[in-house]
């Protein structure tokens, strides 16, 4: 049976033109001068740096803009595209003159670094002071392949032998690739090479000077490893029948190891982030300034030749089907330019707006750096303030930096949910996270706090919070449960 239904639905698409804006409004400074260059390789008809001359005014200023009509195609005048829409009559954009909007300064704040050596191409130039046959290289070099960024290798050795045969047709048994294990755990920085943590810890063991506390340490790694994890030093120190000060300088020695061997080489290959400021905040006189980084409003401008090219063909007087096709084409780029231009000012307006918004919100922080300051504030709130959407101000806040006096911060630190009080006052999160951490960092290391105390004290400084909230901060500030906080 055939039935018919009447839907009304409500919707509301976005352009590509809105969308690309977006888009351009969630790169932060680094990714935004990439997308730039790609335009302008993109668009010849989008110019960086300011214009060597006025261009001179004609007749057809003022006359208005027609969007390009594909139907009409057959018959186009250059009294249809308006070229001075497209110029700035002054040298720079008037978005970069506004104030406070860039700061002066930027590049001194740039410092260069020199690409290293990545961490894997090390290991391979150690690996060239060993004498090795052919068989033993191709398998040492393998090996070192299969390293993680930490400094790991977590695949075990008959998967590693059947991996080489099938995928690099080197034919070799367990015995030859625990041999060569043996010649990358001779590498550097050492633990490197290691399958667990506990391996990685006897590797740098083994390395150290023999002393009564390394033996011991050895000892304890080996044998005790899951005691010495679990912080039972009581049945470390009845199992081996030492001091307290003899167990507490051999676990000195184990604290003093690197459990990521590979994270801590500056070389490594994995992908670090420079971060560049996308704003600053500045106390002039007791008051805040807020500056966004000047990379972020390059002077741009329409190409000096495809006006000439359009005027060109105004002043011709037979016109070609070639001559019209090249006008679409460039009347297509000039559209494309244009828009591109009056997208870099509406990013820069909205990564200011929004940035000074929560710049005055958060106001008592950022005048004195105090984090117990730091009031409740989520996406709405600055929304409401500037008049936009909510997806607009997280673009802002998710990838975008701050440079303050108490350090560069990424935005969307500053964003937090309310909780109450003993007072009925709302309070930030990131305030009772500050305060969780600082009682933490005072309690007795001999005798850390379990979440269940932590709360009581949180309670006597009024802020009643259940023992399963803190548990949830604690691990949000990656701080370990109290039996692993204990120290001798």
């Amino acid at each position: 049976m055939l039935k018919q239904f009447l839907n009304l639905k409500l919707s509301q698409k976005l352009s590509p033109q809105q969308i690309q804006l977006m888009k351009l409004i969630q790169l932060p400074t680094q990714a935004f001068e990439q997308r730039l260059l790609e335009e302008m390789n993109e668009n010849p008809a989008l110019e960086s740096g300011k214009e060597e001359d006025d261009y001179e005014k004609d007749e057809f200023e003022n006359e208005d803009y027609d969007d390009y009509d594909d139907a009409e195609s057959e018959r186009i005048d250059a009294e249809d595209i308006n070229i001075d829409e497209y110029l700035s009559n002054d040298e720079t954009p008037d978005y970069k003159t506004q104030a406070n909007n860039y700061s002066d300064d930027d590049e001194d704040r740039e410092t260069p670094f020199a690409a290293p050596i990545s961490f894997h191409q090390d290991l391979i130039n150690q690996l060239n002071t060993f004498i090795l046959n052919d068989e033993e290289r191709e398998i040492a070099e393998f090996l070192v392949g299969s390293i993680d960024d930490m400094g790991y290798i977590r695949r075990s050795i008959p998967d590693m032998v059947d991996d080489m045969a099938f995928t690099q047709g080197i034919y070799t048994d367990e015995k030859m690739v625990q041999k060569m294990l043996h010649v990358i755990h001779e590498l550097e920085p050492a633990g490197v090479g290691a399958q667990d943590l506990q391996e990685c810890l006897l590797l740098q063991l083994k390395h150290k000077t023999p002393t009564e506390s390394v033996d011991l340490a050895i000892d304890i790694i080996e044998n005790q490893f899951d005691a010495f994890t679990k912080k039972h030093y009581d049945k470390l120190l009845q199992k081996y029948g030492v001091s307290n000060e003899q167990l507490k300088k051999a676990i000195h020695e184990i604290e003093k190891l690197n459990p990521k061997p590979g994270g801590s080489f500056t070389g490594n290959n994995k992908v670090t982030e420079n971060v560049v400021p996308d704003f600053a905040i500045r106390i002039v006189d007791g008051e805040l300034e807020l500056t966004l980084n000047g990379r972020n409003a390059p002077s741009l401008h329409v190409s000096k030749d495809y006006q000439e090219m359009m005027q060109t063909y105004k002043d011709s007087r037979d016109k070609s089907t070639q001559q019209k096709e090249a006008v679409q084409f460039i009347k297509q780029k000039l559209d494309s330019a244009k828009w591109f231009i009056d997208a870099i000012r509406q990013r820069q307006e909205t990564l200011f707006v929004t940035m000074n918004a929560i710049m005055h919100y958060q106001e008592e922080f950022f005048l004195d750096g105090d984090e117990t300051k730091m009031k409740p504030m989520i996406l709405k709130d600055i929304a409401d303030l500037v008049g936009l959407d909510i997806s607009t101000i997280s673009r802002v806040a998710n990838s975008k930096y701050v440079e303050t006096p108490y350090g560069t911060k990424l935005i969307k630190e500053f964003f937090s949910e309310s909780m109450k009080n003993d007072q009925g006052e709302d309070v930030s999160t990131l305030e009772i996270k500050k305060i969780l951490q600082n009682t933490i960092e005072e309690e007795d290391k001999k005798k850390p706090l379990p979440d269940d105390q932590l709360a009581e004290i949180l309670k006597e400084k009024g802020y009643p919070i259940a023992r399963r909230t803190i548990a949830k901060y604690r691990e949000q500030l990656d701080i370990p449960v109290a039996r692993m906080r204990k120290k001798m």
